[in-house]
């Protein structure tokens, strides 16, 4: 069978057994997530086999460190995972919401509800946990999974989707609403992209290069999840002592992943007494720093090594230990590097100025802003939305890190009493 016909096999069978999470009630189905985490938890050394099997490959292959990170399970991150579907499973049902309601002059009554997409593509890459957090939320929102993994994550993601499916088995929700489309052929993922009429929605989580594929090349309609070209701009009234570890947190908290800093705006004011101290703690925590002719000149004076930023460097997702540093003479010109460089994604101040935070905020067209915090919290489950599907830098329907209620989109209930047009 050819990849389209395959795709199109997957997405009738998920179509069809999404007809069981219809019928299901919230009851079952947090019945169903909670049935999933257990039967994680008890199938941990089954998992961590398989994803033994992806890391092996990744070594011989010889794996970026970033990319690798994202790969590996380990026990505590399947527990991780197995308490993620707990979460999403705890919070308020998204389905059957009123939205708006009135009633017209000529007596019809209007309700707008939500209700789900339907079925469901993901296209990611390395990463496991992804193949869970998609799947509950998607199933808790009414929603059946096609899951289209990378072939580095070929094992895990197998597993998983087998353990899944296993645990659905025992409740009222078809194992169908789960499908894997498989890695080893790279073009079951334009035959995905393609399935306009089949798929109704389509969302990319990965490299800014896979989504941009995902998003210029489908027919299916996409949610633009992007890259993460994240800023801490330390402003002239920041508490220097709250600055350091907000800079060190979010740049080597987990580098490899999209809400890590990639750059650091210092303003000119503070500079001469912040950046010594910046850059010795990012150098100390093996971070190699690019600098600005000015983070230059004081990186000189203490005999730090840095090198040179150039213009590629400012507009790198470097998914490792590497940063920028620049000094800015104003907040304006902050928020102008930024929105040169930056991806929409995530941008953090550190001030004590009310109105410089208001003003950074109001500058800041991206999906979160951070005051005085780590750019780590943008995150579903540290928003607590529990896992998330993925983090939207677009305007339209969803933006930011996306849980439940994004995954659900809104029809009309029309109720009359033998009303016409005329």
């Amino acid at each position: 069978m050819d990849a389209t016909a395959l795709v199109s096999q997957l997405a009738q069978n998920a179509r069809i057994a999404a007809r069981t999470l219809v019928a299901a009630n919230s009851a079952q189905r947090r019945e169903a997530l909670e049935i999933i985490a257990q039967t994680i938890e008890a199938s941990a050394e089954e998992i961590l086999a398989a994803n033994a099997e992806d890391i092996a490959r990744a070594d011989s292959e010889g794996m970026a460190s970033s990319l690798r990170d994202r790969l590996l399970l380990t026990h505590d991150r399947i527990l991780g995972i197995a308490d993620g579907a707990r979460q999403v499973s705890s919070l308020a049902d998204p389905l059957g919401r009123t939205l708006k309601e009135s009633t017209l002059p000529n007596g019809l009554h209007l309700r707008q509800v939500t209700v789900p997409f339907g079925v469901v593509g993901m296209v990611y890459e390395a990463r496991p946990n992804v193949t869970v957090d998609a799947a509950v939320i998607l199933l808790m929102s009414g929603n059946a999974a096609l899951l289209r993994g990378s072939s580095s994550a070929a094992s895990s993601t197998q597993v998983l989707v087998d353990v899944m499916r296993r645990a659905l088995s025992q409740t009222t929700i078809s194992p169908d609403v789960v499908q894997l489309v498989p890695s080893d052929d790279r073009s079951t993922v334009h035959a995905l992209l393609h399935a306009r009429g089949k798929v109704d929605l389509v969302i990319p989580r990965g490299s800014a290069a896979l989504i941009r594929t995902v998003v210029d090349d489908s027919t299916v309609p996409t949610i633009e999840t992007g890259a993460g070209v994240c800023h801490v701009y330390v402003d002239e009234a920041a508490d220097l002592e709250k600055a350091l570890p907000i800079l060190i947190n979010s740049k080597t908290h987990r580098p490899s992943v999209c809400n890590a800093a990639e750059t650091l705006l210092v303003h000119q004011s503070v500079a001469e007494k912040f950046i010594p101290t910046a850059l010795r703690a990012l150098v100390d925590a093996g971070v190699k720093v690019y600098g600005d002719t000015a983070t230059l000149g004081i990186a000189r004076n203490l005999a730090i090594p840095i090198s040179v930023a150039n213009e590629e460097n400012w507009s790198t997702e470097y998914n490792g230990l590497e940063m920028n540093v620049a000094v800015v003479p104003t907040l304006l010109a902050a928020a102008d590097h930024i929105h040169k460089y930056g991806t929409n994604h995530t941008e953090a101040i550190v001030t004590e100025s009310d109105e410089n935070a208001a003003k950074f905020i109001a500058l800041s067209d991206c999906a979160a802003v951070m005051v005085n915090a780590s750019t780590r919290f943008t995150d579903g489950e540290q928003m607590g939305f529990g896992a998330e599907i993925g983090i939207s830098n677009q305007k339209l329907h969803a933006r930011g890190p996306m849980g439940l209620e994004a995954m659900t989109t809104t029809t009309w209930i029309v109720k009359g009493n033998g009303q016409i047009r005329k």
